[in-house]
């Protein structure tokens, strides 16, 4: 279950990182992150991964009683 979820976190992040590369990326290509959709796609989502590591770090646990 959380390979699932895993997995659909980085689709979401992968998503936005193609579109950041679609609607903002670099123009003239010197810019080696934003000029290729496939290294866009992959850093949006690592990023997405790390993004909810961290958040959940921050969540309160559950208290099983």
């Amino acid at each position: 279950m959380k390979l699932i979820k895993n997995g659909l976190i980085f689709i979401i992040g992968a998503g936005l990182g193609f579109s950041y590369y679609y609607f903002i990326g670099c123009k003239t290509g010197s810019c080696p992150l934003q000029s290729n959709p496939w290294f866009s796609s992959l850093w949006g989502g690592v990023l997405g991964l790390l993004l909810v590591d961290a958040v959940k770090g921050f969540l309160p646990k559950k208290q099983s009683t």
